[in-house]
């Protein structure tokens, strides 16, 4: 990972696209009065924002299109205005939603890539559209996520199937939800540890989904949690399996073999941490991994 030099500005956008008449892709691109050009939606990460919230947040502001995030795209660099200036980008679909012009963006339009290409304003985009345009444009997300917080095993003297979140992991639990949902609704499975199951409790109310307690992705009683993961990736379903650290090495190095992709160097994850894979026709589209 390519470290970013201090004072710069983080921003998130999608390439967001629905599909045209003739079946191919039509792309959303933005205008901006105030600099009178054409780009992708994306904006400033705020204060304490999570970037995959941001870039959802952003696409709804600036084209009334609330989005469900796909792959992951490069990130691009460039400066401006005399800083340096980050922006993470992924794909991005959604329902038709109602755009309302205003001073920051005055125009939405829908273009098939060839279009959009000549009405990019910038080298940058042009490159995250070819890459766009290179790839699965629906892929499904595989989310494996290490449970939030949960104070000390040894500062617990009951079950530890019962140990329940810690405040912090409560509220690790809640910003998990604004972020989960950014990928959209998803199948819930769960270690059957009330650590795991409260992790994922308020993304479940959110989504109306119930919450599965799996042995096979508990922690004491797991014998091989990449099987199980092996199968909901040949189903084609979005899921969110919330897990133990101890378990997650194995669920992804797996999930890569069976995909036909390397595993990253460390597979690990903090707690609160969660993976995202997004799967294309039994093959990985894209993997990233962030903490919450």
């Amino acid at each position: 990972m390519i470290p970013d030099p201090p004072g710069t500005i983080s921003a998130a956008g999608a390439v967001l696209w629905r599909p045209g008449p003739d079946g191919r892709p039509l792309v959303a691109l933005i205008h901006r009065p105030r600099y009178d050009d054409w780009s992708f939606p994306k904006g400033k990460v705020d204060r304490d924002e999570h970037v995959v919230r941001a870039a959802a947040r952003e696409v709804w502001e600036e084209t009334g299109v609330w989005p469900v995030l796909g792959r992951r795209l490069s990130t691009v660099r460039y400066e401006a205005r005399g800083r340096p200036k980050r922006v993470d980008y992924w794909t991005a679909t959604g329902d038709e939603g109602r755009f309302v012009p205003n001073d920051e963006v005055d125009r939405v339009d829908w273009l098939p890539i060839a279009e959009a290409e000549d009405r990019l304003s910038y080298d940058h985009d042009r490159g995250v559209l070819g890459e766009f345009a290179t790839g699965p444009l629906r892929t499904t997300p595989y989310i494996v996520l290490r449970h939030a917080t949960a104070g000390q095993k040894r500062d617990w003297e009951e079950d530890d199937l019962l140990r329940p979140l810690d405040p912090e992991g409560r509220a690790q639990a809640q910003r998990l939800d604004d972020v989960l949902i950014c990928y959209g609704p998803a199948r819930l499975i769960s270690s059957a540890t009330a650590r795991c199951v409260e992790t994922v409790l308020p993304y479940a109310a959110r989504t109306a989904a119930d919450v599965r307690t799996d042995w096979a992705v508990t922690v004491g009683t797991a014998k091989a949690p990449g099987d199980r993961l092996a199968e909901l990736l040949a189903d084609g379903v979005p899921a969110v399996i919330c897990t133990h650290g101890e378990l997650v090495p194995d669920l992804i190095t797996r999930a890569c073999d069976e995909l036909g992709a390397p595993p990253p160097e460390d597979p690990r994850l903090p707690k609160g941490g969660f993976w995202v894979l997004q799967v294309a026709d039994r093959a990985l589209a894209s993997l990233e991994r962030h903490t919450c």
